[in-house]
């Protein structure tokens, strides 16, 4: 994900000279290649965050389409009050990139850990949150994103993520969720790095007789209501899958669209419990630790279904 990331915001640079790339000293061996095509529009501003968006934000109303690229809990809530007035109060065009979204950096402990990230920046006027599923979903979101009148927050994996949208030129628009796969009864929509665990949840659910529709959810904020709508007229079950907090992420967002237009469906969320990891360990296995392996969630929807 981060490769695609750099590799769009690259080729955007080469297209338009605006576009600027600020770091907070991270990004080794993958910003490398947009710093020595453009020095001149490259930033390392060093671990000083609050600096680097105040910073971002002068290029902003100098006229520049800013990215800012570092890790997830530092891009967000380290710099939150900058962001808030800096970007948010003065709706500039700036472009909070978060690497390492969920338990990705999963050794590293709960201060590098990004469970909290898509409610700090939802609660915040005019800021857009976009969590791409997949490497495809991440170019288009950065080609996309210069159309946006204020600030996003892009929340990005790590690594070696894999492509989910076989084909190229997805039909995909900031807002907009995806649909990969129609179905009936149960509805599995997923955001951020957790589409390929979606998509692998339903095809354990296909083996068990179901057909489960699947949604890539790629913006959470603004979070598209009418396809929720839509889907609940399908699928009575309606399952969301993140790697944050289940306080103030995708589930609270579909859940509200659910309240308020009365919709007749029964939600299921899954995501992190209220709490940090207790234990180090890989990113996998602090998924098994909190409910999010393809087994645990297969497992509980069929008990969910198995009621009606």
């Amino acid at each position: 994900m981060r490769r695609a990331f750099i590799k769009a915001v690259t080729r955007l640079a080469e297209e338009r000279e605006d576009v600027y790339l600020l770091t907070g000293d991270a990004g080794f061996t993958i910003l490398e290649d947009f710093r020595a095509r453009f020095p001149d529009r490259y930033y390392n501003i060093g671990i000083a965050e609050a600096a680097m968006v105040g910073t971002a934000a002068g290029l902003a109303l100098a006229g520049k389409q800013v990215f800012v690229y570092t890790i997830a809990p530092f891009a967000t809530m380290r710099c939150f009050e900058q962001v808030r007035v800096d970007l948010c109060y003065q709706k500039l065009p700036v472009k909070l990139v978060g690497v390492g979204q969920g338990v990705t950096y999963g050794s590293a402990g709960a201060t590098h850990h990004a469970i909290e990230d898509i409610g700090v920046m939802r609660v915040l006027p005019g800021m857009t949150v976009i969590c791409p599923g997949d490497p495809r979903e991440m170019a288009e979101t950065v080609r996309r994103s210069i159309s946006l009148e204020g600030p996003c927050y892009i929340r990005l994996g790590k690594s070696g993520e894999p492509v989910i949208h076989q084909k190229e030129g997805i039909d995909f628009s900031i807002g907009r969720g995806i649909v990969l796969e129609r179905g009936e009864r149960v509805a599995l929509i997923a955001t951020g790095n957790m589409l390929p665990e979606a998509v692998k949840t339903a095809a354990a659910l296909k083996k068990k007789g179901f057909q489960p529709e699947v949604i890539s959810m790629h913006t959470v904020k603004p979070i598209d209501a009418e396809l929720i709508e839509e889907t609940a007229g399908r699928c009575a079950l309606i399952a969301t899958l993140e790697e944050h907090n289940l306080i103030g992420g995708l589930g609270d967002a579909v859940g509200g669209v659910i309240l308020e237009k009365n919709l007749p469906a029964r939600l299921v969320k899954f995501g992190i419990p209220d709490a940090y990891a207790a234990t180090a360990g890989c990113q996998d296995y602090l998924r098994e630790c909190f409910g999010l392996g393809v087994g645990q969630m297969t497992e509980k929807l069929l008990g969910v279904l198995s009621e009606d």
